[in-house]
């Protein structure tokens, strides 16, 4: 988990706080009206507190909502028209508070008319003001009259009617991406919204190269693992499903990231048709309940389903960070906190002894030699590895040769050579190896 500081901490409170001043000046501006009418006028008096809670709540929700304006990249024009509009509505909502008062109205004494005028002016500028922030947050079109024009999208009638873009990948990157990349919020220069947005890309120029993972940094960020600052979605929101993973794979790979382009017209589909099936809610592809569900992970049958809980605790008093990442059998993703110059030797009985159920390892950045990395053969089910900064050399191979089931491997920074890298190739599900930034020559 990443921590936050302070102050983005605090910008994110800025959604929380917002809604108290629209509902204390909303609440004002109704008493307000309703208390021109005989029935109400009992409501008059309690105008004053409302808006001076509507007024105390503005003025937080500005401070925290410029807080929240320097962690993201907004569209500045809008930004600034949301800031001015919140500044606006402190303001006033702070001079009609004052008009209530007795000292005040000794100075300026506004008629009863000119008052009620000045609380629908204030009703205005909170509407103005929480449709730029709306604006901001989901994207300039979220209420916009266009909504009411718009025509649903015809379903696909089948799989191979359906166009792989449109119908498929563009739902999914508007669901799980578009929320920070989007026209009004381009974090990292990016928009998701349409085709030519992708492929434009933003600071990272090449987000979707058809035909190649390794130059799609789309693909590559949603692959990285959840600790890793670069893994998107970003800040806890919900990543993509296997399925949805799969599926941008394959229009990268396989469909050459092309838009309107049907499936059916495409080749080797058979491999990607039930997914986008699933997806789509069609029938094709799926048997029986199955169209409900999402396939079953396959669980390496090599992890042993009897496992002593109790070493758990002990890992973790120890200081190393384990999560449980399947119960039956059990699945482990440990993590040794980098720098935490643990010493390896009174760690690896314990590590030896859950070898076979940890999935995940992360040793990153301890200065660990592959002399003290002589557990990892047991570790026979391991499929991912982060090994960046640590000073091991290509001697590491002989610890891992033996790992069959290994995906993923990170070796930044440390003193591997080009030679290591081929032997690596010989593991049969290796499928990613970071390895920039080696320290040898």
């Amino acid at each position: 988990m990443r921590i936050l500081d302070i102050t983005t901490f605090a910008g994110h409170l800025h959604p929380v706080i917002v809604h108290l001043p629209i509902g204390f000046l909303m609440l004002a501006v109704l008493f307000e009206i309703l208390s021109w009418f005989r029935k109400y006028q009992e409501l008059r008096p309690a105008v004053s507190l409302i808006l001076l809670l509507g007024f105390l709540s503005a003025a937080l929700a500005s401070v925290f909502g410029y807080l929240l304006s320097l962690s993201g990249d907004y569209d500045p024009q809008t930004l600034l028209n949301h800031k001015i509009g919140g500044i606006a509505l402190t303001v006033i909502s702070g001079f009609l508070f004052l008009l209530t008062t007795k000292p005040f109205q000794k100075i300026i004494s506004a008629q009863r008319r000119i008052f009620s005028a000045l609380c629908l002016i204030l009703l205005l500028v909170v509407t103005y003001t929480g449709h730029l922030g709306g604006s901001l947050t989901h994207g300039g079109d979220y209420l916009s009259l266009n909504i009411i024009g718009d025509r649903a999208v015809k379903k696909p009638v089948n799989v191979e009617e359906a166009l792989l873009f449109e119908d498929v990948v563009q739902p999914i990157l508007n669901k799980k991406c578009a929320q920070c990349h989007r026209e009004g919020k381009m974090k990292g220069e990016l928009s998701v919204q349409t085709f030519d947005g992708l492929i434009k890309g933003g600071k990272s120029k090449s987000v979707v190269v058809g035909g190649n993972l390794a130059k799609s940094e789309l693909y590559n960020r949603i692959m990285l693992d959840p600790v890793n600052e670069k893994h998107m979605p970003a800040d806890g929101k919900t990543p993509l499903t296997p399925e949805e993973t799969s599926i941008i794979r394959w229009w990268i790979e396989k469909g050459m990231a092309m838009k309107s382009v049907k499936i059916g017209v495409l080749k080797d589909v058979e491999a990607i048709k039930p997914q986008v099936a699933r997806f789509l809610g069609l029938g094709e592809g799926v048997k029986g309940d199955e169209l409900a569900l999402s396939p079953e992970p396959k669980v390496n049958p090599d992890i042993p389903m009897n496992f002593n809980n109790n070493l758990i605790d002990t890992l973790r008093n120890m200081g190393l960070n384990v999560r449980v990442m399947n119960h039956k059998p059990v699945m482990l993703d440990i993590t040794l906190p980098a720098g935490s110059g643990a010493k390896l030797s009174s760690l690896k009985p314990n590590l030896k002894a859950v070898a076979k159920n940890v999935i995940w390892l992360n040793l990153s950045g301890n200065g660990l030699t592959e002399n003290e990395l002589d557990f990892l053969p047991l570790m026979t089910n391991l499929e991912k590895l982060r090994l960046e900064k640590n000073p091991v050399t290509d001697q590491i191979t002989h610890q891992l040769e033996g790992l069959i089931h290994l995906e993923a491997l990170n070796l930044n920074e440390t003193k591997i050579t080009g030679a290591a890298l081929e032997k690596l190739k010989l593991l049969p599900d290796l499928k990613r190896v970071y390895s920039w930034h080696m320290l040898a020559k």
